[in-house]
Parts: structure tokens; C-alpha cells; sequence
């Protein structure tokens, strides 16, 4: 049966997305819709089953590995600040209008908080693939965007961690929890700079086929497996094991040979994937729920980040475009409304509400990043102006 889901994803996937490019918009956009389709709350004819899951983990890690190879060190390093004050801003904004629009509904204090943190999640792995389409991934909006993305995540995770350790009585050393984060860091930059070109250097000897590649994908899969032990998501890792190689002289060929692996393969889950949780069961009685947490999840990020990205020096419409890049919650939202729910923190009436606003943040992410920034030639290098 997999295997045939295997067919259905991957046709599905490429004549959505070049349908939606023919309409266009970037193709990302067709793909996740489709994910909609074939799932459950339509078709039903792809299942959210382990293997589509491990398919899809793979699918966004590499897609993350890739954005780290096209990733100007130096660019990122120049928007730190700009970096930062997004990433604050796409915290504070959401976290504010997300307790306050619980207000309306019967959510305890303990239930408005979480929801704010849920508000305030970043996945940036749509954006990723959506700025790479549109040529704008290693300009130093992309790389505020991404750097902006990275900080939000390490602070949310701190943040919801504290959260659940307060309102559920669980056990956690906040202490512990930032020293993870630092040694982990702190591991990646000294690994970055000392084992990852004297790894890959080793490897390339062996008289064996695609010895290069395989050194790519340990190191990208080994930074993903030590952030996760270390609390850090595992798309920060491959991240960040992709800068580290962009520094090697192994970097063209790497990303030329991980490229059609990604793509053509595993990406696709990872789209479809997105839509798979989306049920219309008992939704009717959520209409107006849905329509002020859609409200508010889009403004939020889109407010907060684009007025942390103009405070930091980019013009109007960049600030609009990095603002509109941050709203997507994508998957690390998914996986932070299941622990609410798990947690007791997400009312279970109100948790298929809460994946469709997840779901919806994530479909106007691409047409977004499109009105604002458009179709960069990849030859130009010439930015926007701050």
C-alpha cells in the first residue's frame, strides 16, 4: 500500500505545484493544498501513517540542510541585530494577541498562556522552500528571516518548556534546559570548525561509490540527533550542518548531489504531510474561533516581525516580506499543539480548531512572501536597500 502512496504523493505533489506556479504562485503553495486533498478531510487516499511521518522528518531536515548550504555565513552574521529584534517581535506580539483572544472563550489562565507560546512559534521550513523559488534565500532578507526563525525557536522551546513545568507540575531545570542550548552551540561552532572539513576530507578517499554525499548526510542527520538530545529541533541542526559544510570546499558538490535526493523524493512528503491533520469534524460550531485565531496568528507575526525588521533598518517593503515569511507555524506548531494537548495545557474541544489555524498560517505564508518580494532574478545581486 505504501508504495502506491508513494505514486499518489509524488504525482500529486509536482502537477499541484506546477499548477500552482502556472497561477502564479509559488509552487509550495499546490503542494501543501494537495495534502489536503489526499488526506482524510477529503480524499482519504493518503494516511498519516509512521512511514509517511519518517518520510516527511526526513523530507524537512534535508530540506533545512539545503537552506544552511546557500546560507552566506558572513550575510548572517551582518543581521544579527535585525535577526533578533524579528525574532522579539514575532515573540511579544503573538504571545500578547493570543492570551487576549482567548479572553472570548472559556481557556484558564494556564490555557491562554500556552496558547499565546503556540501563537508565537516559527517554522520556517515553508519560507525556506518559497524564498528559494523566488531567489531571495541568500540576500540578507532571507538571512534575517532565517536567523530570526532559529532564535525564535530556541526562546519558544525555553518558554513552553517553562510553561509545562509550571502549569503541569513536571519536573524541569530550567538551568539544565539553557545549558543544553549553549553546549550545543557551543559543540556545532568548534565541530563546524575542526571535524566537519577533516570528516568529509576522510571520506572523500574511500574507494567507494558516493562517499561524499554519505559525509554530507551523517553530518547533517548527526547535528539533527544531537540537537534533539539536547532539547534543540532537529531542522536547526541540519541547519546549521549545512553552514558548517558551506565552508568546505565540498559544498557545490554536496548540495548538487543532495538536491535531487530531497526533492525528488522525500520534500514532497514533507508538503503533504502539512494537510494530513486537517478535519472538518465539529468545525461548524468553531467558525467564529477559527476566524479570530486565523486573524490573530497571521497580524501577530506579520506585525511584530515586520516592525522588529524596520526598527533594525529595512525599508517598508522588505519589513513586509521578513514579516510575512515568519508567519508560517508549520510543523513545529503541529508538534506543540499535540504536547498542549498531551499536557492538558490545549482544551481538546478546541484542538482541530487550533491545526486548521496552524494549517491556514502556513498556506498564506508562500502567496505572502510572493506580493512582497516577487521573483528575484538569481543573477542580480544587487539587494533591496536598507
Amino acid at each position: 500500500m505504501f508504495i502506491l502512496q508513494i505514486v499518489i504523493v509524488l504525482l500529486a505533489t509536482k502537477l499541484a505545484g506546477q499548477l500552482s506556479v502556472r497561477l502564479g504562485q509559488p509552487s509550495v503553495l499546490g503542494k501543501i493544498i494537495v495534502g489536503i486533498i489526499l488526506g482524510p478531510a477529503l480524499l482519504g487516499w493518503v494516511k498519516d501513517t509512521e512511514i509517511i511521518d519518517v518520510f516527511s522528518q526526513i523530507g524537512v531536515l534535508l530540506l533545512m540542510f539545503l537552506a544552511g548550504l546557500e546560507t552566506d555565513l558572513k550575510d548572517l552574521n551582518r543581521n544579527k541585530k535585525a535577526a533578533l529584534l524579528v525574532a522579539v517581535g514575532g515573540i511579544v506580539i503573538p504571545l500578547v494577541l493570543g492570551y487576549a483572544g482567548t479572553q472570548f472563550y472559556d481557556f484558564s489562565t494556564s490555557e491562554s498562556i500556552f496558547m499565546g507560546l503556540l501563537l508565537s512559534a516559527t517554522s520556517v521550513s515553508i519560507s525556506v522552500q518559497t524564498l528559494r523559488e523566488l531567489g531571495w534565500l541568500n540576500t540578507k532578507e532571507g538571512s534575517a528571516l532565517l536567523g530570526a526563525a532559529v532564535l525564535d525557536d530556541i526562546i519558544v522551546v525555553i518558554l513552553i518548556a517553562v510553561a509545562m513545568g509550571v502549569f503541569t507540575g513536571s519536573d524541569t531545570n530550567i538551568g539544565l534546559l539553557l545549558g543544553q542550548q549553549v553546549l550545543f552551540f557551543a559543540v556545532v561552532i568548534l565541530a563546524s570548525k575542526w571535524l566537519v572539513p577533516r570528516f568529509i576530507q576522510l571520506f572523500s578517499q574511500f574507494k567507494v561509490t558516493e562517499v561524499t554525499l554519505s559525509a554530507g548526510l551523517i553530518i547533517a542527520f548527526g547535528f539533527a540527533y544531537f540537537g534533539e538530545l539536547l532539547g534543540v529541533a532537529g531542522i536547526i541542526g541540519t541547519f546549521f550542518a549545512g553552514i558548517a559544510i558551506s565552508q568546505t570546499k565540498f559544498k557545490e558538490e554536496i548540495e548538487y548531489r543532495v538536491e535531487p535526493i530531497a526533492n525528488g523524493i522525500f520534500v514532497p512528503f514533507f508538503f503533504v504531510s502539512i494537510g494530513l491533520p486537517v478535519s472538518f469534524d465539529g468545525i461548524g460550531n468553531q467558525v467564529g474561533f477559527l476566524v479570530i485565531f486565523s486573524v490573530i496568528a497571521v497580524l501577530s507575526k506579520f506585525i511584530g516581525c515586520g516592525l522588529g525588521a524596520k526598527i533594525s533598518g529595512f525599508n517598508t517593503r522588505s519589513s513586509m516580506g521578513i514579516g510575512s515569511g515568519m508567519i508560517s507555524r508549520g510543523e513545529v506548531a503541529l508538534i506543540l499543539a499535540a504536547m498542549g494537548l498531551e499536557g492538558g495545557l490545549l482544551a481538546a474541544q478546541y484542538y482541530t480548531s487550533t491545526i486548521i489555524v496552524i494549517i491556514l498560517t502556513t498556506l498564506v505564508t508562500p502567496p505572502l512572501l510572493k506580493v512582497f518580494f516577487g521573483t528575484r532574478n538569481k543573477q542580480d545581486n544587487k539587494d533591496i536597500a536598507l
